[in-house]
């Protein structure tokens, strides 16, 4: 521990030290995804899943429509589409991640303010 982490410590009160302890547990991969389902964004993560089992579904269909086609024009149109839905379902997959990332930013800002709103309160 150095010197500012010391006197971080020591101008804690208790309920401020069992907060803290708790932001510095990690949370684990599960967490985070539930995280991201809560607040403000949850009804656009929410659509962001099923927008992305939507595109999934139609990738899969077009897969199986390319062998079922009868000409090679009709083939092409229907790979053509599963390329497309397979680009988009990862496309939904990154702007998830990336909200997954912009919480755990948040978090870990929230913490340095809690220790530098400590810290001036001494």
């Amino acid at each position: 521990m150095t010197g500012i982490d010391e006197k971080i410590h020591q101008g804690m009160n208790e309920d401020d030290r069992a907060f803290l302890a708790s932001l510095d547990a990690e949370p684990g991969l599960f967490q985070q995804m539930g995280a991201a389902f809560v607040g403000t964004m949850k009804l656009w993560t929410v659509f962001a899943v099923i927008l992305s089992l939507v595109f999934f579904g139609l990738s899969i269909w077009s897969v199986f429509a390319v062998f079922n086609s009868e000409t090679p024009v009709e083939a092409i149109g229907w790979a053509g589409i599963g390329l497309a839905g397979f680009m988009a379902t990862g496309f939904v997959k990154i702007w998830f991640w990336l909200r997954m990332n912009h919480l755990t930013l948040l978090r870990e800002m929230k913490i340095i303010e809690l220790r530098l709103e400590s810290l001036n309160a001494n």
